[in-house]
């Protein structure tokens, strides 16, 4: 038993020396390691400086001064800006329109849908087509041209928005010259100035203002570029509306915002529209302008049931109030008057007047003079169409030649 106790002992001695060796051993290579790591990290630094110094004194031969880091900041702002030429920075504008989605009357807005297109010259975008291995520089994507594109671009924003301005795609060319073309498809709704004096037979010049921001015509200033900008105006459908013309043209406005001169070039858009009346035609003029002529009826009623005429002459007359509120629904709130109103309003009094002359009728035949009476209404059924029809149509001269 005693042997036993002895080689058990004896292991145990085995066992804490190996473990006394291998802590000892591993605890001198960790102090090796942070040594040997504090040595190479040191000599690392010391050739990334040797490799700084010698590069720049390969780029200097002649012992030119190295830039200092706030002239490379400046340099890079200086690309981040219009490029610097002997006067302002001049781009080409184009808006082709591909569709026209709404014209709000009450509103007053216009939505649309085109492709515009801007084209300029910035020489620090110039490369070489050999060493890059191609004939132009293509960014598209909103990825590629926000966070890959290096030069500045014009940002133009729709000057007259009401609540949408989106672009749904953009591409950005660059020419070995360092012509860059940005090309964006836009969607919006713009704000417009409608004249409806003539409604329903009005045209609209409608005016879309595209402008850069942030640059004053000193820096940066549009050009039309020329040519037709719509391609498939036949094939556009706009509903009640045609489209008639379109053209574009640069100009000038004040905005405080837009540098030091506080002038900013504005390229605009302009449409011209003609409305398809057959619309309100149909919904106003046939069915009003045939409920006056039924109220004439009266005319050739015998005059003892005078509470028949009145009658007929009072439902014409509820009609055109009825009608009244259909414009309020159809036109803008406008305080001015239109050829549609004068025609609501002259429908009425004309109703009205009928509804008089049934009265003084009446008042005749009591007096026992039915002859009078039968001369005012035969008298009447002439003077009534002649004045109504006469008055329709010399509103409607008036408005298309003094207004």
């Amino acid at each position: 038993m005693n042997v036993d106790f002895a080689k058990g002992q004896s292991q145990l001695v085995v066992v804490a020396f190996w473990f006394f060796f291998a802590s000892t051993f591993l605890s001198l290579l960790i102090v090796a390691w942070k040594y040997l790591r504090s040595i190479v990290n040191c000599n690392t630094t010391l050739l990334i400086a040797t490799l700084c110094y010698a590069n720049t004194l390969v780029a200097q031969p002649n012992g030119e001064r190295v830039p200092e880091s706030s002239q490379v900041i400046s340099s890079r702002t200086n690309v981040l800006g219009p490029p610097s030429n002997e006067g302002p920075t001049v781009v080409k504008a184009a808006f082709h329109l591909q569709n026209i989605d709404e014209i709000d009357d009450e509103a007053e807005t216009l939505q649309f849908t085109g492709v515009f297109t801007l084209t300029w010259q910035d020489k620090r975008q110039a490369f070489d087509p050999d060493k890059e291995g191609g004939q132009e520089k293509i960014y598209q994507g909103g990825y590629q041209f926000d966070e890959i594109s290096p030069a500045w671009y014009p940002q133009v924003v729709l000057e007259n928005v009401s609540d949408m301005y989106e672009k749904h795609g953009v591409l950005l060319r660059v020419q070995p010259d360092g012509t860059s073309t940005l090309i964006e498809k836009v969607n919006a709704i713009a704000e417009v100035n409608l004249k409806l004096t003539h409604y329903p037979f009005d045209s609209q010049r409608l005016e879309v203002v595209f402008e850069v921001l942030g640059f004053d015509s000193s820096e940066v200033v549009f050009e039309a570029e020329p040519g037709p900008i719509d391609a498939s105006r036949k094939k556009m459908q706009i509903s009640q509306w045609q489209l008639a013309d379109i053209s574009s043209a640069t100009a000038e406005k004040i905005a405080p915002y837009a540098g030091n001169r506080g002038a900013t070039s504005t390229y605009a858009v302009y449409l011209e529209v003609q409305r398809k009346p057959f619309y309100i035609i149909r919904l106003v003029v046939i069915p009003l302008t045939l409920i006056v002529l039924l109220s004439w009826s009266v005319f050739w009623m015998e005059r003892s049931s005078l509470g028949d005429r009145i009658n007929i002459s009072f439902v014409g007359i509820l009609t055109a109030v009825a009608y009244q509120n259909v414009l309020g629904d159809v036109l803008p709130h406008i305080s001015y008057f239109t050829w549609l109103n004068a025609f609501v309003n002259l429908s009425f009094l004309v109703m009205c007047a009928s509804i008089v002359e049934n009265l003084i009728v009446g008042t005749y035949d009591k007096q026992g003079k039915s002859d009078i009476g039968d001369l005012i209404d035969y008298r009447c059924r002439r003077i009534f169409p002649l004045v109504y029809f006469g008055l329709l149509l010399l509103s409607l001269v008036v408005m298309l030649l003094f207004f």
